[in-house]
């Protein structure tokens, strides 16, 4: 049997027996890129250790365990009642709010892992303390940054237009970076009133500080009160009592929520306009706050989560070594073969979103043009259609898992069952991948109004 085969064969079985026992998904492709990588691909422990994804997997711890650090001191609260008070309480607005920054960033050149590492654990600290659904809130936040990223300045921009002008293939930088925009606008839109966005409309949260905010050594508290509609009547949650009279009262900043606030705002200008690694900056600058106070952070380190990293480390070098083993050069060629214009952009956009969810969405969107190509250059299909198609379908799915964009909001959720909440994800995803590549097809392509 083929390598090719084999691979294919191996994820089936991973994703089968992650389903219906609980056993860490990241484990068992830890096993299978060691037994096939070996004994199938024929590849060295050494070169498969080389596709051990060390960027993403510092980027998890350390951007989780800074804001443990900022959760627990209770900064991510002061941020997060800021969101509150720039849409004068109204919650529903929250979400859109999440959706156009990171749009905002990513069409400004940010990366997008960058963006939602810094918006993702406001956004979720967020639904969590207002009862918004974590799921809804997370997609938001990537779908806003998947909506912005290919402006003609963006990372995703750029690689797509360059490679498009190489190729000598008519080109739309415009088309690409809106199509993308608008696309994920309207699944955001869907998402909002599917996943409970609807229910949010007339409720608006107390501005008063919290117990958290006020006495900031205590810990984080539980978030403001929600009122209006669906609202319990009674005092306000999470209040102290101190100050339930007085709502207006200055809310107290500690130093140790000063600093943490700098520390933030240095990783967001050190990763966004630097383009340092974020991983890096944010383990740097966590640390600098913890020798500050280092036995009150001294637990910072279990909040990591280490379940995110092992599935995500694990599945990912497995990945590597089902790209070591062609497989996806043998997909695409014989989907090439077909001699269908039509039917060839559709299963490329399919081979983007598939193989998209699990490895480097500006890599595979390379991939995808230049395996379309010869049959572009025929001109018997819209060129611009198909290029905005693939480079659609292929980071539509980074809401997956086992992307660094889905990996991220899976490990900062907070207060919900993680196995659950990677389930959820890992449904959506899969959703999207189904559904995703077919729609940018029907809108993109089809149609040829591009």
């Amino acid at each position: 049997m083929s390598p090719e085969i084999v691979t294919i064969l191996a994820l089936v079985v991973i994703f089968a027996i992650a389903t219906f026992l609980p056993i860490n998904m990241g484990a068992l492709a830890f096993v299978a890129a060691f037994v096939v990588g070996t004994l199938s691909v024929g590849l060295s422990t050494d070169e498969i250790l080389a596709g051990f994804p060390a960027e993403l997997v510092l980027t998890l711890i350390g951007v989780t365990y800074l804001f443990a650090i900022a959760q627990n001191n209770g900064t991510v609260d002061l941020l997060v009642r800021g969101a509150v008070r720039l849409v004068g309480g109204h919650v529903a607005a929250i979400p859109w709010i999440m959706f156009f920054v990171t749009a905002l960033l990513t069409a400004i050149g940010a990366l997008s892992p960058a963006a939602v590492a810094i918006i993702a654990p406001i956004a979720l600290t967020f639904a969590a303390r207002h009862g918004i659904s974590p799921l809804l809130m997370g997609m938001m936040v990537i779908h806003g940054a998947q909506g912005g990223g290919f402006s003609p300045i963006s990372v995703y921009g750029v690689t797509v237009n360059t490679i498009v002008g190489d190729e000598g293939l008519p080109s739309s930088p415009l088309a690409v970076f809106l199509g993308a925009l608008f696309f994920n606008l309207a699944i955001a839109a869907v998402l909002f009133v599917v996943l409970g966005g609807r229910q949010l409309l007339g409720r608006k949260v107390s501005t008063a500080p919290t117990e958290a905010e006020l006495h900031p050594e205590h810990g984080h508290g539980r978030g403001p009160t929600v009122r209006g509609h669906g609202a319990a009547p009674g005092p306000a949650v999470g209040g102290d009592d101190d100050h339930e009279d007085h709502p207006d009262v200055p809310r107290p900043v500690s130093f140790e929520q000063i600093l943490t606030l700098v520390g933030l705002a240095v990783v967001a200008v050190l990763a966004l306009v630097f383009d340092l690694d974020i991983g890096f900056v944010a383990i740097t600058v966590a640390v600098v706050l913890a020798l500050f106070s280092a036995q009150r952070h001294k637990g910072a380190v279990s909040q990591i989560s280490w379940s995110t990293v092992l599935l995500i480390a694990g599945v990912l070098t497995f990945v590597f070594v089902l790209q070591e083993a062609g497989t996806i050069d043998y997909v695409g060629e014989a989907v090439i073969g077909l001699g269908m214009p039509l039917l060839i952009a559709l299963l490329l956009c399919y081979i983007g979103g598939v193989v998209s969810a699990f490895a480097s969405s500006t890599a595979i969107i390379g991939v995808a043009i230049l395996l379309a190509v010869p049959f572009l250059e025929s001109g018997d299909i819209s060129a611009v259609g198909v290029v905005v198609a693939l480079s659609v379908a292929s980071t539509i799915v980074d809401v997956s898992p086992f992307s660094t964009n889905g990996a991220l909001v899976l490990a900062n959720a907070q207060d919900v069952d993680k196995d659950r909440f990677y389930k959820q994800i890992l449904a959506y995803a899969g959703i999207v991948v189904a559904v995703g590549p077919l729609l940018t097809w029907l809108v993109f392509v089809v149609p040829g109004w591009l």
